[in-house]
């Protein structure tokens, strides 16, 4: 027992059914438990596999008494919030040939999804003057054609154009316009647009 909780890989020992009769200390802390508290549980509620025949080609195996070492593709959402992704190997064990096998569960990680940083939520408010340029560039206007519109400069229309790029993160003009209509800042259904 001492060795098996010595094991730096994530190792449980399972019955036939894939009930955790045993788990290491490396295995509980993918799910910030102890080994004692994962007894019972089921292999499956912890790991999603990600081809669910996978599964049933080891019960069935399990069923016929095969003995080999089956891989399974899982993911998981570990104690700290991670998702990982790895690979459970089941391999049956048991002490006779005509014994049901129990399933011994070698857990390796393979890598980690962070979760995306959460982009700042755009404003969705624009000035008077953002959402006017924003009404000429959707109506097909230059930015010559928008400046003179306004009565401002060209390198004042694409002043406004990259505060609210940044403010927006948008990628590029044709992003901001679809933006704009998408928080209402311009009016959708209407021929020349209008904000």
């Amino acid at each position: 027992m001492l060795l098996f909780n010595r094991i730096p890989m994530p190792v449980a020992v399972c019955d036939a059914s894939g009930a955790i009769i045993l788990a290491n200390p490396a295995m509980a802390a993918e799910w910030g438990e102890t080994s004692g508290t994962l007894r019972g549980r089921n292999v499956l509620e912890l790991f999603r596999p990600d081809e669910k025949t996978q599964v049933l080609r080891i019960a069935e195996a399990v069923r016929l008494r095969h003995r080999s070492r089956y891989p399974v593709a899982v993911h998981w959402a570990a104690a700290d919030g991670v998702r990982r992704h790895g690979e459970l190997t089941a391999e049956p064990v048991s002490d006779t040939v005509d014994e049901t096998p129990g399933l011994l569960v070698l857990l390796r990680v393979l890598g980690e999804e962070r979760a995306p940083a959460a982009a700042p939520a755009p404003a969705e408010t624009a000035t008077a003057a953002e959402a006017r340029i924003l009404a000429l560039l959707a109506g097909g206007a230059t930015t010559a054609q928008a400046a003179r519109d306004m009565g401002l400069t060209t390198d004042g229309v694409t002043y406004h154009l990259r505060r609210l790029t940044e403010r927006w993160g948008a990628a590029n003009r044709t992003e901001l316009v679809a933006r704009a209509y998408a928080l209402g800042v311009l009016a959708p259904g209407v021929w020349p647009p209008v904000a």
